[in-house]
């Protein structure tokens, strides 16, 4: 060997050493996370799981009603504006986090729990596809049917102006949103709940300074109104999607990231959740649409005064994604590895969990409901039109609970039919029932508020048919 080689051969050996002790730190951890979810005490695993996914997701939402909040001086019709996006927004996360994504974690899960390595690691990069694929036609269908969709929902003059100037630049940021949420979602289904959970953290932090500064301008930044929101939160994810990809490529995080060939039967195993999910989500997310579009036919102040109640609504899914992220893997874990009886436990003691978090947040929401309109807004017309719908609902909060864990348990399973169901009648009682109600025969918001409720109702009890169905709980075949 020359000189020039017998020193550079050290340098290479230590290179090409680093990837493989990082990867076996990452096979390492994921064995011990496996491990816990298949015979490790059930509520402190659950717990363990979840905190880290809860406590971001609550700091992300946290973020959202501080952007509410300083838009909120912005005037009513830019509160508005905000109010009409919002569902259209929460459509596209709940569909790339809850839907797609419930599809790429169940999946993982389940290849994991089989022993299946190889595919696991390959349905990375399936995962990504599916986003781009995703991402784009969000962007593209929202720049095209903006206008009719927030018109259609009540939006009009100057409140329609801010939701089209808030929703062209938000939507315009939709394939790293993809890209992001549904690698999270692989990570989670993995068992890796920290890396998602601190990505997601560091980016709250850094738009909460970002993002007044971009409404209202500060020093050389200038001001850009209710766009600036967009322009925030879009920052935020093309850098945490850079962060994601490097981790990913790293091997730490026991998935690896690599071009493989795209094979079918991997895409039937995401999409064979995740479509008939993200149908779900597309109900979730269009129950709201529609009951906000009802609301309209009562004007500005009142569609701003439910746009800010239910905001409440959506502070209890990061908080139920959490646990029930934390569900999902956990079961998928134990179905695939064969362990049926344990997975449906799990899914009992979760249920429960989730009813009695949501049951508190409903309740104290129930007796200090100006405390949290109050927030936003101290327009006495926008007030009276929110604080009645947290009167009424709140105390529902807790079968809302109910449906959602049930529906991320029996993702894990591999089951959809239940959810599907449960999504389906909730739609047809809220949604449905609002139109006719107010359009058809004059009812008023307090009549609109009280079926919104028994949808929650609805939706438990048929989201846990899935415990009755005991084949969900059989072990799956590799």
């Amino acid at each position: 060997m020359s000189d020039a080689a017998a020193a550079v051969a050290p340098s290479s050996l230590a290179q090409s050493a680093a990837p493989s002790r990082l990867q076996a730190a990452g096979a390492e951890r994921k064995a011990r996370a496996r491990a816990a979810m298949l015979e490790g005490p059930i509520v402190s695993t659950l717990v363990r799981m979840a905190l880290p996914t809860i406590g971001v997701m609550i700091a992300q939402t946290a973020v959202g009603i501080a952007e509410t909040y300083y838009v909120g001086f912005l005037g009513t019709d830019a509160l508005a504006g905000v109010a009409l996006v919002f569902p259209i927004f929460m459509l596209m996360a709940t569909t790339s986090n809850g839907g797609l994504g419930s599809g790429v974690a169940s999946a993982v899960a389940r290849a994991i729990g089989a022993g299946r390595q190889q595919d696991a690691d390959a349905l990375v990069f399936h995962s990504i596809v599916v986003a781009i694929v995703c991402g784009a036609l969000f962007t593209g269908g929202i720049l095209w049917a903006g206008p009719a969709l927030y018109g259609a929902l009540g939006g009009r003059d100057a409140s329609l102006v801010a939701a089209l100037d808030y929703s062209d630049i938000l939507f315009s940021g939709a394939i790293a949103v993809w890209i992001v949420n549904l690698l999270a979602a692989a990570l989670r289904g993995s068992g890796n709940v920290k890396v998602p959970a601190l990505v997601t953290l560091v980016g709250a932090i850094v738009m909460i300074p970002i993002s007044p500064a971009l409404i209202f301008g500060f020093g050389p930044i200038p001001r850009l109104g209710i766009a600036g929101a967009g322009v925030a939160f879009n920052l935020y994810y093309v850098g945490a999607l850079f962060v994601m990809l490097r981790y990913m490529r790293s091997g730490r995080s026991g998935l690896t990231l690599t071009v493989t060939p795209l094979q079918g039967r991997l895409f039937a195993d995401i999409l064979k959740v995740g479509l008939p999910t993200a149908f779900n989500a597309v109900q979730t997310n269009l129950c709201v649409i529609l009951v906000t579009g009802a609301v309209g036919l009562f004007g500005t102040a009142a569609l701003a005064g439910y746009g800010t109640a239910s905001r409440l609504d959506y502070v209890l899914i990061p908080i139920l994604f959490g646990l029930s992220s934390a569900v999902l893997t956990m079961v998928g874990i134990n179905v695939g590895a064969g362990q049926g009886a344990r997975a449906r436990h799990i899914a009992w003691i979760s249920m429960l969990v989730g009813a009695g978090l949501t049951g508190a947040i409903g309740i104290a929401a129930a007796l200090l409901p100006t405390l949290w309109v109050g927030l936003f807004t101290h327009d006495p017309e926008v007030m009276a039109a929110g604080a009645p719908y947290l009167r009424i609902v709140g105390p529902f909060y807790a079968f809302y609970g109910v449906g959602f864990v049930m529906s991320f348990a029996a993702q894990g399973a591999g089951k959809t039919l239940w959810p599907t169901i449960a999504v389906s009648f909730r739609l047809a009682v809220a949604a449905g029932g609002s139109w006719i109600a107010v359009a058809a025969f004059g009812g008023t918001m307090t009549t609109l508020t009280w079926i919104v409720a028994a949808s929650f109702v609805a939706y438990a009890l048929l989201s846990a048919g899935v415990m009755l169905q005991r084949a969900a709980w059989a072990p799956k075949a590799p």
